[in-house]
This record gives C-alpha cells, sequence and structure tokens, in this order.
C-alpha cells in the first residue's frame, strides 16, 4: 500500500506538496473559487522544477505555459465574479468550437509526427494528444469555458490508458480520481451556466 501511494504521490516532499495542491486546485475549481489559483500556481512551479531536475524538459516547459496561464486566469477570473464572489460560466460558441477542434487536429499531428520521428517516444501521437489537448483545456479553462471540463476528461481518460499501458498503475489511480473530478466539474458548472440562464430569463 505505501508502494502505491508512494507511486501516487512520490516519496519526496516537494512532490507530496505539489500533488496535494494539485487536488487542492481541482476541488477549487470545481466550486468555482478564485482561490484555486493559489494552489495551482504553486502546483506547477514545484512539478517545474521537479521534471527539470528529472531532465524531463518538455514537461517543465509545459509547466511554464501552465504557470503563465494560472497567471493570466487569476485575472481574467477576478473581472468576473458574480455577487457570491465565484466565477461567473461561459460557453464556447459552436463557430469557435469547430476552430479549436482544427487546430487540435493539427497540433497533434504536428506534434505526434515530430515525436515519432525525431525522439524514442513511446506511443508518441497519444502523447501529443493529452499534451496538446491539456494546453487547450488549460486555456478554456482560464476563459472560464464550460468545455474545459469536457476537454480534461478526455485528457484523463487517454493518460489513464497511457499510463495503465506504461506499467504506472499508481500514477492511472491519481488520474482516474482526476477524472471522477473533472466529471463533477463539469456537472457543477453546467448547473450553474443552466441557473445563469434561467435568472436573466
Amino acid at each position: 500500500m505505501g508502494e502505491f501511494l508512494t507511486g501516487m504521490f512520490g516519496s519526496r516532499a516537494i512532490e507530496i506538496i505539489a500533488a496535494l495542491c494539485g487536488l487542492a486546485n481541482v476541488g477549487l475549481l470545481i466550486r468555482r473559487s478564485i482561490w484555486n489559483y493559489p494552489f495551482g500556481i504553486v502546483m506547477v512551479s514545484l512539478y517545474a522544477f521537479v521534471f527539470y531536475e528529472a531532465k524531463l524538459y518538455s514537461d517543465t516547459l509545459l509547466q511554464g505555459y501552465f504557470l503563465i496561464m494560472q497567471l493570466i486566469g487569476l485575472w481574467w477570473w477576478l473581472e468576473k465574479r458574480d455577487d457570491d464572489g465565484l466565477v461567473v460560466v461561459a460557453r464556447i460558441r459552436p463557430s469557435e468550437a469547430f476552430v479549436w477542434i482544427g487546430i487540435a487536429i493539427i497540433s497533434v499531428t504536428m506534434l505526434g509526427t515530430a515525436m515519432s520521428r525525431y525522439t524514442d517516444a513511446d506511443l508518441p501521437y497519444w502523447d501529443a494528444t493529452t499534451t496538446v489537448l491539456s494546453i487547450i483545456a488549460q486555456f478554456f479553462l482560464a476563459r472560464r469555458l464550460l468545455e474545459n471540463w469536457i476537454i480534461w476528461i478526455v485528457v484523463d481518460i487517454l493518460a489513464i490508458g497511457i499510463y495503465l499501458k506504461k506499467g504506472l498503475e499508481p500514477t492511472a489511480a491519481l488520474y482516474t480520481v482526476f477524472l471522477v473530478m473533472a466529471c463533477i466539474g463539469l456537472y457543477q458548472w453546467y448547473q450553474s451556466w443552466r441557473s445563469g440562464n434561467a435568472i436573466k430569463s
């Protein structure tokens, strides 16, 4: 059991703190609380250090992007809160959604092809898919778009499959927790969006 938990949260204090901050971050996101951002900023900062130390430079750069989006998201959320202090949920326009689907397909194809040809990456296209979708989901989250949860659900499902195939059962278990939380987030945000529209009408 101890080894399983170590696989989920790491064995060092910095990894444990980062994982716990991640869980707190998602929990507060579900509640639409702006206080998710301090936990998110700490989480990505710590993981950037962990990945850099492990010489996982692509993951390090991805955490850098996440850090920038955390700061931008904090700024945007501060301007779009309801009377109760919780962020107002928005929806993406169908035309814009089709554009983003196109961007995702092109980006996954380019990144997956590059990883396949120029690196020894295992499952390059699956890995590229989770990377590209994570980038888009984080941007959607900063914009308060309900659809960010749909993308995170897809990312979590793919990640669970990848980690199980690679024999990383504890990490797959952690992403299963994230998957459940993302489903709850989608439901809660949808209820908030529907309630807001009902009040307006």
